[in-house]
Order: structure tokens, then sequence, then C-alpha cells
């Protein structure tokens, strides 16, 4: 390559990477200015602060998903329900009553399967005339604005859900923490229902 090209190609990258700062961490961007130390150690410590928290927020909300199953576990096994691996390919309306599965994989759609991963699907002991189990997600937020990002997902897979199956699919949010009210209205105007973790005797009103 040709210094004249390597020079066009850098220039490039450079005003890609320009316009990515934030002006507000790096104010001296814009004057030009040598920046004074205060200015450098605030940089840093913000930089370093968002850097631990894009690490550890993973890790946290992983926990606090295995936490929020294993209550609604100890729920069901204190009423006598059975936990059963199921296979993939086993068709939803073939569980067993009284028996419930974790992170399970269900297949919609016609044609090329898309697969929708269920944290919890409980089949209860009566079974409902459609003889369709319950399908429980669990979420947890520490902020409101995270949810708010994410609210179409769980409506999206409502929605794959109803194509699949039925109307009455039954698939309800399991919920702990930050939920504002828009993120509930949303959530009921697609038709979702949800549970508070720290309700979770609700769970006998959908019949389990």
């Amino acid at each position: 390559m040709e210094k004249n090209e390597l020079n066009r190609q850098v220039s490039k990258i450079l005003e890609i990477l320009d316009k990515l700062l934030d002006r507000d961490i790096f104010p001296w961007l814009s004057t030009r200015n040598t920046p004074a130390s205060q200015e450098r150690e605030r940089a840093a410590t913000i930089i370093a602060d968002r850097m631990c928290g894009s690490l550890s927020d993973p890790l946290i909300r992983n926990q606090q998903e295995i936490r929020q199953l294993m209550i609604i576990e100890k729920f069901l096994i204190d009423r006598g329900y059975e936990k059963k691996k199921y296979s993939s390919a086993s068709l939803l309306k073939e569980m067993e009553p009284g028996t419930y599965s974790l992170r399970r994989n269900i297949f919609v759609g016609a044609g090329k399967k898309t697969k929708i991963p269920v944290d919890v699907v409980v089949q209860p002991k009566k079974l409902r005339k459609d003889h369709l189990p319950l399908l429980i997600e669990a979420k947890s937020a520490g902020d409101y604005a995270n949810v708010n990002k994410r609210r179409k997902e769980e409506a999206q897979k409502m929605n794959q859900l109803r194509q699949s199956f039925s109307d009455d699919i039954c698939y309800i949010l399991f919920l702990g923490g930050y939920f504002n009210a828009g993120y509930l209205g949303y959530s009921a105007s697609e038709g979702l229902d949800w549970i508070w973790e720290h309700r979770i005797s609700d769970l006998s009103k959908f019949e389990v």
C-alpha cells in the first residue's frame, strides 16, 4: 500500500474515532488545550467505572436469575411438583401434569423453526383446557433504564408463541427489582401478565 493511500485510510479511521469520542469526558479535545491533571483523573475514573459495570452487570444479572429460579422451584416443590427434563423435540401438550422443567427451549414458527428459551415451564396438576403448560420468564432489574430498552423482547416472544400455539398460551413474567409503569403498561398492552417476586403466592391464581 502506497504511503498516500495509507495516510488516507488512517485519516478515515481517525475521523470515525473522533465522532465516537465523548467530549463530556474529554473536554480538552474541543479546546485542543493540554488537559489538567484533574481532568485526566476524572476521565480515567469515569472510564474505569464504565468498564467495571460492563464486566460486573452480566454476572449480577446471571446470579439474580439463578436466585429467582430457586425461589420458583421451591414454590413448586412445596406444592408437590416434580422436576422433569423434557427434550426440545417433545410437545408442550405432552408434559405430564404436576411436572416442571427449567430453561427449556421451545421451537416456534413454520418451516425453519425459531428457538425461544423459557426459564420455567410448568404443567399444572389440573390440566388447562388446551393442555398447554404455564411459561414463566424470570426478570430482574437494578434500574428503570435497562428494562425499558429490552421490553420489546418479551412482547416479541409472546407474539411468536401465540402464532405457533394459540391466543390462550399463558406466558408470564416473574419480576424482581425496578419495573416502572411504562414497562408494565407496555407489557399489559401486549397481553403479558406478571407476578412480583415478593408475591410469588400469586402463582396460585394460574392454577399452579
